[in-house]
């Protein structure tokens, strides 16, 4: 018969015999309408509609550990979950991102990527020597190739012949603003999906739970009542904003009284007198451009494709928003970003230089 310290071993190693991805006899979640479930003590919780809601297809490992199966892409550790926003936070059980995405499909799922770059996937012999920024991806690297991708279209066709295109394809992103080098992003091992329908928000925001009114229908409403002793979180977010607003105006007039009750030293005015004082409209001159020099910058309207040039995205970098059909856009000479007319003109007319690569236009 074995041994106790010959049998912890054994059951170290059949632990880790058998992946995440592979877990056996998976626990379905369920849950009611007042009682969330998790899968472990440190998991995200589950509750409606992750939940007793056909399509979102989560369970429990025998880990003890939250997955998501999306039917075209297979499963996905669940990191976290956000009621409030309906976002889900997910990543590679086997810490190979960069390999899940190359075959990613959110086909036959509630779920939907909110913000997405275009990205290019290539290797290259491991004699090519890249630039210091583009890092490769080392799960995907081997003894002869090495695995890299990156947001920069002209650069990617720039590696030709040297180097091989594998799939160029729309990566989702945590938030608007994209990487140009792919190895920052992958290290964060986690992609951010949303769902859109139910829209459970206003129930969230009020504290109260979601559910279906009748499970023929699917049609859903909130249960329980609105406890007067705890605040919503809109309310808590104008009683906090408020509070920091008073106390930055407390502070600055807290400095200008002792600023101004200070005693002033005859010195010190004279010095500050012979100084030579640079009038303020010709230091805000020498940093902006003249509209005259901005409209000499080449614009042009969007169609109904919406496609720019370059390593310009669908988002204008400035105002985070997407452009439009029939929307107008200028472009920065020599480097070619794009931004809308009346973002970039505000920005040349205080800094006269590209927001993206600070190059001076002058």
């Amino acid at each position: 018969m074995m041994s106790s310290k010959q049998l912890f071993p054994l059951g170290f190693f059949l632990v880790f015999l058998f992946p995440l991805r592979h877990a056996s006899n998976p626990k379905k979640c369920s849950s009611t309408v007042s009682r969330p479930f998790r899968c472990g003590p440190l998991e995200a919780p589950i509750r409606f509609p992750l939940c007793d809601h056909p399509g979102f297809n989560l369970h429990c490992t025998d880990l003890n550990k939250t997955v998501l199966d999306l039917p075209m892409s297979g499963t996905f550790l669940v990191r976290d979950i956000d009621y409030y926003k309906q976002q889900i936070y997910i990543s590679d059980p086997e810490n190979c991102l960069a390999k899940r995405l190359l075959t990613f499909n959110m086909s036959g799922s509630p779920f939907s990527p909110r913000f997405s770059i275009y990205y290019t996937f290539f290797s290259c012999p491991n004699y090519v020597v890249l630039p210091y920024s583009y890092r490769s991806i080392p799960c995907l690297n081997n003894s002869n190739s090495s695995f890299y991708a990156t947001s920069n279209y002209a650069f990617a066709e720039l590696m030709l012949p040297s180097c091989q295109i594998v799939k160029r394809l729309h990566v989702p992103l945590i938030s608007p603003s994209g990487e140009i080098e792919f190895s920052s992003y992958v290290g964060n091992q986690s992609l951010m999906l949303e769902w859109l329908s139910p829209n459970c928000r206003s129930c969230e925001m009020d504290n109260l739970r979601c559910g279906f009114k009748k499970k023929s229908s699917l049609e859903v409403k909130c249960f329980g009542s609105k406890n007067h002793g705890q605040l919503s979180r809109g309310v808590v977010a104008v009683i906090i904003s408020f509070s920091i607003i008073v106390a930055v105006t407390l502070f600055g007039i807290c400095i200008a009284i002792r600023v101004y009750n200070s005693p002033r030293r005859g010195h010190s005015a004279v010095a500050a007198a012979t100084v030579p004082q640079r009038p303020r409209e010709i230091m805000g001159a020498a940093r902006g451009l003249d509209q005259s020099t901005i409209e000499t910058y080449k614009k042009v309207e969007l169609g109904e494709s919406r496609r720019l040039p370059g390593t310009n995205g669908i988002i204008c970098p400035i105002c985070l928003s997407e452009y439009a059909s029939n929307e107008t856009i200028r472009f920065m000479p020599e480097c070619d970003h794009c931004f809308h007319v009346e973002c970039i003109d505000v920005w040349l007319k205080i800094h006269g230089s590209c927001p993206l690569c600070r190059n001076s236009r002058k």
